[in-house]
């Protein structure tokens, strides 16, 4: 093997950007509603806004975001794997071989024009990886086309393979005869490649043993999850990749920004399908049920603020109670900090690292929308809490 062990896949948000001169709330509220034109919403613009932009070259990061759909949660792998490692785009060759794939492969990549890709993991506890640990990293890269895929798996095989050929051993599974799989006897990990339509899925399994018949099992249960997976994604042709919208479903727009001048970008302003929200979880069984019963079917990230959207105004409410509920013990409830109806609040306690955590955090509801807005002052979160109720209704 030429891979690396697994290391964590995560989604970032970066920090706020510069202050934008505030302006103040606007619409027309619908009946028995509140009138949003009463709140507070400090330096936030919450006019009706749109960010009406198609790729602008942007393109095959955009295509990277819809693929978030298309990689299946560690927990559709096998029920043990419910600590996910994160998920995130892939956006070219020079990503794809660092942690991911040996070095000796980005001159495939190239070669064959990978367009982007998408990777998400899992593992069966939270201290992975460890010598008793299962472990599955999901690799899926795009390419023009099927069969520039399929000449891609085999090069990116045998380039991994290259990397020590007297010591790899070659595998073959007869439900899946078009995957190369090999693997070292003696070390308890396997990798694979095989191309499916214009993708090429790379898989990198970790055992707490080197059983050959073990090993090969999962990545037959991999594949059986991720295939479907992919048969009921629609990739975008290669010649439509800069005609994709920034925000198709205008989500982005619901968002509190600070600045609304924004460019696609996966780590701070994107949109995702449902299961990326899954694969950031600490526990995704739980989040896998709540997404089931919610009805969660898009997330969209900006700057630190969140949108998601769900069936109807009753999973929302139950989705801000999951959500509460899996905050972790670091946080408390913390009492309304505004009048905004059915927002929802939680403050970071002792147990909680203010280096790396929001000191507040504040669950905003409207109709099929949920916004998830932090902060680091009172003050700031009652803001951001109103600018999110009003956003929300002003872009209904």
């Amino acid at each position: 093997m030429g891979r690396s062990t697994s290391a964590p896949i995560v989604v970032a948000v970066v920090a706020l950007a510069a202050l934008l001169a505030g302006c103040g709330a606007q619409g027309t509220p619908v009946a028995a509603e509140l009138d949003v034109r009463t709140l507070d919403v400090g330096p936030y613009a919450v006019d009706r806004h749109d960010y009406d932009r198609h790729a602008a070259g942007d393109g095959a990061l955009l295509e990277g975001m819809r693929m978030s759909q298309a990689v299946v949660p560690s927990i559709r792998i096998d029920p043990s794997l419910s600590v996910g490692a994160g998920g995130r785009v892939v956006p070219d060759s020079d990503n794809a071989t660092n942690h991911l794939l040996a070095g000796v492969s980005k001159a495939v990549l190239d070669r064959r024009g990978m367009v982007v890709g998408y990777v998400a993991g899992g593992a069966d506890r939270a201290e992975a990886p460890a010598p008793d640990a299962t472990a599955v990293t999901d690799l899926v890269l795009r390419f023009p086309d099927a069969q520039t895929a399929a000449l891609a798996a085999r090069e990116l095989e045998d380039a991994d393979f290259g990397v020590a050929p007297d010591l790899n051993r070659k595998l073959t599974l007869p439900k899946y005869p078009d995957a190369f799989i090999h693997y070292r006897p003696g070390v308890s990990n396997i990798g694979t490649f095989m191309a499916y339509r214009e993708f090429v899925i790379s898989l990198f399994v970790e055992r707490p043993r080197p059983e050959e018949p073990d090993l090969l099992a999962w990545i037959q249960k991999t594949l059986d999850a991720q295939v479907p997976a992919l048969d009921r994604f629609q990739p975008t042709p290669q010649t439509k990749l800069d005609d994709l919208p920034l925000d198709p479903d205008r989500l982005l727009s619901r968002a509190v920004v600070r600045d609304r001048d924004q460019k696609a970008d996966p780590d701070r302003f994107a949109i995702f399908g449902a299961p990326a929200f899954v694969h950031t979880a600490a526990d995704e069984t739980a989040r896998q049920r709540l997404v089931d019963d919610t009805g969660l079917d898009a997330v969209a990230v900006a700057e630190t603020s969140s949108v998601l959207r769900v069936r109807d105004s009753d999973a929302g409410a139950r989705l801000i109670n999951g959500l509460m509920t899996g905050s972790g013990t670091q946080y408390d409830p913390l009492p309304a900090v505004s009048t905004v109806p059915g927002a929802k609040c939680l403050e970071l306690n002792t147990r909680g690292n203010r280096q790396r955590e929001a000191v507040y955090r504040c669950y905003i509801p409207y109709r099929r929308y949920v916004q998830v807005v932090v902060a680091d002052t009172q003050e700031d979160v009652k803001y951001r809490t109103a600018a999110a109720y009003a956003l929300l209704a002003n872009n209904y």
